[in-house]
């Protein structure tokens, strides 16, 4: 099954070099750029790609508000992977709290790319690389509206449940969880699944976001 990406970023040279790339991976096609915010809104919605590639800086209407406005519909399929120069590019963690499913940086090589993209596509979410589990500890230290209503979603949850969620903000993939847990992996699948349909959330990464936000898993040194 081929994967339909859509690459967003007001600089030509990256649309370019990024749709370069991943057209020579058998299962990536890309389908479209924009060239900006309001660009990514129109093509999203006549292309249908399965993922986008959204730069956060750009002209007209930025990449958070343009993933905020995609993911945001109950029956959006379309997961945003954004772009950054910086790993901890404060505008990363907003886009993060807007359902990104997680952030590539801008020098990744053609491997990185490629497989970031199946990864989302797959609804996983990037939160194994160091630099990943950095930024969301970052940015959970950064002021916000209280979260009170979120803390008591946690109620919803078994104790199994509650664990596996504190598992997976930790950057822990379903193999790892089931190997510490000493389960099955398709029983986190499972645990998973009914994690993100009671907390009404659409991947890992918001589930991430999720259990350190309601101080279920604390940033390290905190």
């Amino acid at each position: 099954m081929t994967i339909k990406v859509m690459i967003a970023d007001d600089q030509m040279m990256v649309r370019q070099g990024f749709t370069v790339l991943l057209n020579l991976e058998p299962d990536i096609e890309v389908v479209g750029q924009a060239v900006d915010g309001l660009d990514a809104l129109e093509k999203a919605a006549e292309l249908r790609p399965d993922v986008v590639l959204m730069d956060v800086r750009m002209p007209r209407l930025g990449g958070i508000e343009a993933t905020r406005r995609i993911t945001g519909p109950a029956d959006s399929a379309v997961k945003v992977l954004v772009l950054t120069t910086f790993d901890l590019d404060e505008y990363v963690y907003e886009a993060l709290r807007a359902g990104a499913s997680g952030f590539l940086l801008k020098d990744a090589s053609a491997a990185e790319l490629a497989q970031a993209v199946r990864v989302v596509a797959a609804g996983e979410a990037l939160l194994a690389p160091t630099v990943t589990k950095r930024l969301i500890a970052e940015f959970t230290r950064l002021p916000g509206a209280p979260r009170t209503p979120l803390k008591e979603r946690v109620g919803d949850l078994t104790e199994r449940e509650t664990e596996v969620l504190s598992l997976i903000a930790h950057g822990l993939s379903n193999a790892e969880i089931a190997a510490k847990l000493v389960v099955a992996e398709q029983t986190v699948k499972t645990h998973v699944s009914r994690i993100l349909v009671k907390l009404g959330l659409r991947d890992r990464t918001q589930a991430a976001v999720f259990a350190y936000e309601t101080g279920l898993v604390r940033p390290a040194g905190y």
